[in-house]
């Protein structure tokens, strides 16, 4: 089974997810987004698979770089996943993969749902 935790060490929910996901025997791959940022295409892959309809779902858009990018609900998606790559910042954390599926850690127990689904 191949788990990644997209994750960001400053952020309590995100180290909460992972402190879960170590507590319940799995062993995740970290990426530490910030300091090794998605490409376009990682993006679009991980959108799919945690069953987004729009790339802004998956924004933080109060982050200051939301405004810096000129982003708005009515964004192209182009445009929002260009800002994800040059901002990092704006992706929503943490987020866990899971053999094709993905969820957001938010709160940290909703990741829980990745492996039940496996059983």
């Amino acid at each position: 089974m191949s788990v990644t935790i997209y994750h960001n060490p400053r952020c309590s929910k995100s180290r909460e997810t992972l402190n879960l996901l170590e507590q319940h025997g799995y062993q995740a791959t970290v990426v530490e987004y910030l300091k090794q940022p998605l490409n376009a295409e990682e993006l679009r892959e991980l959108i799919q698979q945690l069953g987004l309809t729009s790339a802004h779902d998956l924004l933080r858009t109060k982050e200051a770089e939301y405004k810096l990018a000129g982003l708005s609900k009515s964004s192209e998606e182009n445009a929002v996943i260009n800002a994800m790559v040059t901002y990092p910042k704006l992706m929503e954390r943490p987020v866990v993969s899971v053999n094709g599926k993905a969820a957001i850690g938010r709160p940290p127990e909703s990741v829980l749902a990745l492996f039940q689904a496996k059983s």
